[in-house]
């Protein structure tokens, strides 16, 4: 055992009674090593409590084994289930995720970004597409690698995967549409510096538009991902003459805040108003009335952007982008216009 008390890679090597540079491939490698082998190594480390020297390992192969990742909040669950799985793909590959918000600031997300550059991170998973060049600026002088998700676009200049926000949301006003609704109001997200908001607002215009609709404030309305917020949208949007037969909101938080807002307004949804979402998270099903939402794949693209990123990080392949579909799920807070004048 070495001097100071903590076991020594070379403490290891004499444990199991083989080389330093063996017990190197089994904890770096450990396919390219003999079953038997790796079983005495794996047995050395669990009884010495050997932890591999970080910050060695990081000089000898100039990579870190961290990936950093920079989303909004913690608080939409939408990016929760979707770091769960990029984490879960990540630790397949002994790589550690670091995460960091930006509340939806671009400085803040600049300096998260630095922050984590600084820690050496080998690559970055940001969320969407729109933020200041002077960012994609300086990752591009770092030559670090990065992966944009929850967006889409054929002709984005950066690696995407993720699904097209517009083309998801318009096939949902269409639907509201097909169900004979003319009088349509959305509660969006705040769109500025946020292309997924601002993309499903257009996505909406373009098929109310398409039916000789228009949609404009004061049936238009901005605000948080939240549901206090989202409440008191929806009793605006509900005070206005002509009253609105059905609310398209951002996602499934702001939908489930507009369902309480139709309630404390003295009406009922689906009854007087229909609320549709987008995200489909487990608040879809547990709100009452269920919602009919847009079905994002979320498991799916942190996946994909785990495994392209590694590709990425690991070789001078630059990889693909990856573009998913989405769904609609039509649940119990969608029905026909109630007749009314």
């Amino acid at each position: 055992m070495s001097f100071n008390g903590i076991p020594t890679l070379d403490d290891v090597a004499r444990r199991a009674g083989v080389s330093t540079a063996t017990v190197s491939r089994c904890l770096n490698l450990p396919d390219r090593v003999r079953p038997e082998t790796r079983a005495r190594v794996e047995a050395a480390v669990a009884e010495l409590g050997y932890t591999p020297h970080f910050a060695g390992r990081a000089l000898a192969s100039n990579r870190t084994n961290t990936i950093g990742a920079v989303i909004p909040t913690m608080e939409n669950a939408i990016f929760a289930l979707g770091l769960q799985v990029l984490q879960d793909e990540l630790s397949a590959s002994d790589v550690t995720l670091l995460v960091a918000t930006s509340h939806y600031d671009t400085q803040r997300e600049a300096h998260q970004i630095r922050a984590l550059l600084a820690r050496g991170v080998d690559g970055l998973i940001l969320i969407g597409e729109a933020r200041p060049e002077d960012t994609y600026r300086l990752l591009q002088e770092r030559g670090i690698p990065f992966v944009l998700v929850w967006s889409h676009r054929s002709d984005c200049p950066h690696r995407c995967v993720g699904f097209d926000n517009r083309a998801a949301a318009r096939r949902m006003a269409e639907r509201v549409l097909e169900l004979g609704h003319r009088r349509i109001a959305m509660i969006a997200g705040v769109t500025a510096w946020n292309d997924r908001a601002s993309e499903r607002v257009e996505g909406v215009r373009e098929a109310l538009w398409a039916r000789g609709l228009v949609l404009d404030p004061p049936y238009l309305v901005e605000t948080a991902y939240a549901l206090d917020a989202s409440a008191e949208a929806a009793k605006r949007l509900l005070a206005l003459s002509p009253r609105p037969t059905a609310i398209i909101c951002g996602n499934d938080v702001q939908a489930a805040g507009a369902i309480r807002g139709t309630r404390e307004s003295g009406l009922a949804a689906p009854r007087d108003v229909s609320v549709v979402g987008f995200d489909d998270i487990e608040l879809a099903t547990v709100v009452e009335p269920a919602l009919t939402t847009v079905r994002v794949p979320h498991r799916r693209m942190g996946r994909a952007a785990a495994h392209l990123l590694l590709r990425m990080v690991g070789s001078d392949d630059p990889g693909e982008s990856i573009a998913f579909e989405t769904g609609i799920v039509e649940r119990a807070s969608l029905v026909p216009p109630p007749d009314m004048p």
